[in-house]
């Protein structure tokens, strides 16, 4: 008994798609836009909305099925492959770099429409160098995809993706892709899932073959077989389970309704009673379950192949939350900014809610600032008044758009739960945006990882510095890990990042996009300097020579931090009584950080340390500002002379694919690294290496690693903490400070 489902959308889709074959210049992708609404409107009631993000690991396939969404919802009349033939390239990689490289670089948002729901998505990069992209698109998400491959499985990007889920408490279903890759293996990946990342998951569907014989997958839940036909997967065919696959597929139904059950209240009742739950009973408790990030449904297909996307589109809308069904918070300042209050949002779609909205992406547009806003509370229209909490400017909204990539759609008004783009506002990535009479509100920042390493950066023309400027001062808007500062002991610009990758790319956009060609040096890691034990102070600061006299006497002490916290800095004020009055405590805490720009033991950056001001002695005229300032930089410099220093170092989460032929040769190579394996894992005739190496060690690796293999080995890393540097690391460091500043003092002398 066959069933042929084809909706008239997909029909009118696959005939498009033909005729374009047979008449190349009748049908172009612009034609071919279904939408339920008329441009400008966006849906009614907050039920039909999804906010979901696509997040994984490189080359799981994010954009190849985020490229299967936009097709068989509409608004692609044909898919194209990320490195296509044709050169067009997959329609989210937009940047001539990402097409280029065949990486996803930039998170891109789009929106489409599934049976009347509007699901706005946002494709993420897999790269670790571009975490900050994930990280800000799951800070304003409801929903994710997690999207695993058959054959790599939890890979080490999925462990920061799966964490940045957890920071942000965003529900998931994870989608096993390219099961038509040889040694695809779902059950493994599964396993993993279970194991390593600790998701109460199972399967909804299981594979009807696997490699080159993958057909299609059985709905566990309807308990129907679903087949893709043609070569764009427009004809979905139901038929009965295959004869040879009814006792797997009763068993790992059982085995579905066992994982839901031990977590959902309503559906332990029925379990327990021995009760069989009808396909609606499972649906709600799926949905009840994931919304609370109780239980991971985990689907199957591959995208590449055109296979269990359709599914895939009909879980997002079943199982995963729409705004309404996410409790979203603002911090109330009117009692202070130092007594902040968590107020619940009110998600309702209405003009009469105070209006709130967080500013979460930059991009530079056509026609200027670009700036991605989600709306939290109340609606937004164009010609509304709207306020920057931070800068405490306002702006008027000239223009409010759609993103579809790098397409934009005028809306004439947004609601609670839409995610739209503004033009002409100057703001930070971050900024909390409400109308008049809420500047209190402000939204809660996301997390923004510090960078790990540095290179010297200019340009390679001296008539192309402004240009470069300009790109600089964009990205380093843009992106908050990205930061540029000038040294000015060595008078050369320093550019920090996430990694190699992050700074080339960097250094690329400034020439095609900015017309100014640099020349990056060296890369430096990102090293830092803590105290071994507690140390006290008691200094005095006087100057009263003559003129405006200085006094100010600081006593207190400085102690490590815990190791987790071995890369922040922290200020205690412990002062009773009028010995110091208030009003200088910022300005000995501000002397405190300044100090801690350059250390005294390799001129690194000083971090884990908490400063604690417990006393100290004013003068009733010679007291100021930047007398205390100056006394704890002082006391801290001082501290400096002591040997109770330490240099921390970056190190890094390193994961290594190689044929299991070049097993002891890459783990040899990784062992003089001064790596630490933290396990192994062997799939048929590949080995993976999961090890931990200092950043410092890890230059140049790549090639080592291509000639180790025959090219045929990959790795990527991640950062992972700050610890103590090596002996010899740390010898090396403090003998180059040391002939610096032996140079240092020798020019000055020869200029004198």
């Amino acid at each position: 008994m066959l069933a042929v489902r084809k909706s008239r959308k997909l029909i009118d889709i696959g005939l498009r798609v033909k005729l374009k074959q047979i008449y190349p210049c009748t049908c172009t992708a612009q034609t071919v836009l279904y939408s339920t609404r008329k441009l400008g409107e966006v849906a009614a009631n907050v039920e039909d909305i999804r906010n979901i993000g696509i997040s994984a690991h490189i080359d799981s396939g994010k954009t190849t099925l985020t490229e299967r969404l936009l097709f068989y919802t509409g608004r692609l009349g044909e898919m194209h492959e990320v490195r296509g033939k044709d050169l067009v390239g997959a329609k989210m990689d937009f940047m001539e770099l990402e097409r280029q490289r065949g990486i996803t670089i930039q998170s891109a948002a789009t929106y489409i429409d599934w049976n009347n729901t509007n699901i706005n998505i946002i494709d993420t990069p897999g790269h670790v160098d571009f975490t900050v992209e994930v990280e800000r698109a799951l800070r304003v998400l409801d929903g994710a995809v997690l999207v695993l491959c058959a054959v790599g499985g939890v890979q080490s990007q999925t462990f920061t993706v799966n964490r940045q889920m957890k920071r942000y408490q965003v529900p998931c279903i994870a989608f096993i892709n390219k099961l038509d890759r040889m040694g695809s293996n779902p059950a493994r990946v599964l396993s993993q899932l279970r194991n390593k990342l600790s998701h109460n998951a199972a399967f909804l569907q299981l594979p009807i073959g696997l490699e080159s014989d993958h057909e299609g997958v059985i709905d566990l839940i309807q308990q129907k077989a679903i087949y893709f036909k043609e070569p764009y997967g427009l004809n979905i065919v139901e038929d009965v389970i295959p004869q040879n696959m009814r006792t797997e597929a009763d068993h790992k139904r059982q085995e579905m309704i066992e994982c839901i059950a031990n977590v959902d209240e309503t559906l332990g009742e029925i379990f327990l009673d021995e009760r069989s739950p009808t396909e609606q009973d499972i649906k709600a408790a799926v949905r009840r379950s994931c919304v609370a990030r109780n239980f991971t449904p985990v689907l199957l297909g591959t995208a590449l192949k055109n296979k269990g996307v359709q599914p895939l589109l009909d879980g997002i809308v079943d199982f995963l939350p729409n705004p309404s069904e996410v409790t979203n918070y603002c911090l109330d300042n009117s009692k202070g900014i130092d007594k902040p209050e968590r107020v619940v949002l009110n998600p309702e779609r209405k003009h009469t809610n105070p209006f709130v909205g967080l500013a979460f992406k930059l991009e530079a547009g056509r026609f200027g600032q670009l700036t991605y806003l989600r709306i939290y509370q109340g609606g937004l229209k164009k010609g509304d008044v709207i306020y920057n909490t931070r800068t405490q400017s306002k702006t008027k909204v000239s223009r409010l758009v759609r993103m579809n990539a790098d397409e934009m759609e005028d809306v004439s008004e947004v609601f609670a739960g839409d995610i739209a783009a503004l033009f002409g506002i100057d703001c930070a990535s971050g900024d909390t945006f409400v109308n008049k009479g809420n500047m209190h509100l402000s939204m809660e920042s996301m997390f923004v990882a510090e960078p790990v390493i540095s290179m010297s950066i200019k340009p390679a023309k001296q008539a192309d510095i402004d240009n470069f400027s300009k790109g600089i001062a964009r990205f380093t808007k843009e992106d908050p890990t990205f930061r540029v500062h000038w040294d000015n002991e060595n008078k050369e610009t320093i550019a920090s990042g996430m990694g190699e990758l992050h700074l080339d790319i960097y250094s690329q956009r400034l020439e095609r996009e900015f017309g100014a060609k640099c020349v990056l040096g060296k890369p430096k890691v990102a090293f830092r300097e803590c105290l071994l034990h507690t140390v006290e102070f008691d200094y005095l600061h006087k100057k009263q020579s003559g003129g405006q006299g200085q006094f100010a006497r600081i006593i207190g002490k400085i102690e490590p931090l815990p190791a987790e916290d071995n890369t922040k800095l922290s200020f205690e004020d412990q002062t009773t009584g009028t010995n110091i009055p208030k009003q200088f405590i910022s300005s000995i805490e501000k002397g405190f950080r300044k100090a801690c720009e350059k250390g005294g033991l390799s001129g690194q950056k000083v971090a884990g340390l908490k400063f604690i001001i417990q006393d100290g002695v004013t003068h009733p005229v010679d007291s100021s500002d930047l007398a205390f300032s100056t006394a704890a930089e002082m006391a801290v410099k001082e501290i400096y002379l002591d040997p109770v220093w330490n240099i921390l170092e970056p190190i890094m989460m390193v994961e290594v694919n190689t044929p299991a032929d070049f097993q002891g040769s890459v783990m040899n190579s990784l062992t003089k690294r001064h790596a630490v394996i933290t396990g192994t894992d062997a799939l048929d005739e590949y080995f993976t290496l999961y090890c931990e190496v200092p950043l410092n060690d890890m230059f140049g690796y790549a090639t080592e690693l291509r000639s180790l293999t025959q090219g045929k080995g990959e790795f990527t890393m991640e950062y992972s903490r700050y610890c103590p540097a090596l002996p010899d690391t740390q010898e090396e460091l403090i003998q180059t400070y040391q002939q610096d500043i032996e140079q240092s003092h020798t020019k000055k002398k020869k200029k004198n």
